[in-house]
């Protein structure tokens, strides 16, 4: 193994443990940080095309060849974390951006972290990468539509601005990731090795500058915000298991299933709150970015430990 390798062995490994540490030190000091907020919708799409670049086109087969359970996952992933999102907001009596934040992150699709998670619990991979590819790509349309749906009583939302801007940031890089690699497969055999290092400091400087961006939200906030967030993140990986089980899915299916249901790409949810509302509303993306990692990480323990 190669020394970059390694690198990327540790950050993946470690990402959570990371992502806190430099939150912690984002939130001691908040200055150092803040000159990434220009950028936070370029790093993004950095990390949205080295996804694209892990994608092949045969990865979207299973789609055609066995649909019911990417049906299943996606319908999951699209109803339940918006529709938990506002009850959450409703039951906890949140701020309106905070509610709005909430409501957003469970509006996003499901991100790469989670393939990693499902790879480690020996769930169905082939399923958790089929589905974080279509969620992502109905994103443009259904992201905006459900904000719009169930935040518009908090923050006055502009559908149209909201799908532009994930057409700009989350799509086109992905897309453009897919097609490097089928056409110039050499090039892209030796960015890959670089995407998972690049990938976990893009999304570490975009939650450490929320983070800088909100320490007196943290103050005033933090514990309301947090417990929005797991229940959030812990109610949709119970829900995406059992809506699986009861339609009879194996236990692979439901494994990668719940883990796709219950974490998001919160990075975009960071995104699309910094550029359309405001930091408040990016925090909740930031706190379930740091969280649903480490959820995710103990399940995969879990699970892993289970034939």
């Amino acid at each position: 193994m190669n020394q970059l390798s390694r690198i990327n062995k540790i950050l993946t490994s470690y990402f959570a443990v990371l992502v806190i540490v430099v939150s912690i030190i984002a939130y001691l000091f908040p200055t150092v940080f803040l000159a990434i907020k220009p950028h936070i919708a370029f790093l993004l799409g950095i990390i949205m095309f080295g996804m694209g670049m892990t994608l092949k086109f045969d990865d979207f087969k299973i789609a055609f060849v066995k649909p019911v359970p990417i049906i299943i996952g996606v319908t999951l992933q699209f109803l339940v974390m918006p529709a938990l999102g506002f009850l959450l907001a409703i039951l906890l009596k949140l701020p309106p951006e905070i509610a709005a934040g909430v409501v957003l992150v469970g509006a996003c699709p499901g991100g790469t972290a989670s393939n990693v998670m499902v790879y480690l619990s020996r769930g169905n991979v082939a399923l958790s990468v089929a589905m974080t590819t279509i969620s992502t790509l109905l994103a443009p349309i259904l992201t905006p539509y459900l904000i719009l749906f169930y935040a518009q009583r908090w923050l006055l939302i502009d559908p149209i601005e909201l799908f532009l801007s994930i057409l700009k940031i989350v799509l086109v890089p992905v897309v453009i990731g897919l097609l490097v690699k089928k056409f110039l497969p050499k090039i892209a055999d030796k960015a890959e090795k670089l995407t998972p290092f690049v990938s976990v400091l893009a999304i570490i400087a975009i939650i450490a500058c929320v983070v800088a961006l909100n320490v007196e939200n943290i103050i005033t906030m933090g514990i309301v915000i947090f417990l929005a967030v797991v229940l959030h993140n812990l109610l949709g990986l119970l829900l995406g298991y059992v809506t699986a089980r009861i339609f009879k899915q194996e236990r692979k299916n439901c494994r990668a299933i719940s883990i796709e249901v219950g974490m998001q790409n919160s990075g975009l949810g960071a995104a699309l709150a910094h550029t359309h509302f405001s930091p408040v509303t990016a925090l909740p993306s930031a706190i379930f970015s740091i969280w649903h990692n480490i959820s995710g990480a103990i399940l995969a323990s879990i699970w892993s430990r289970k034939s």
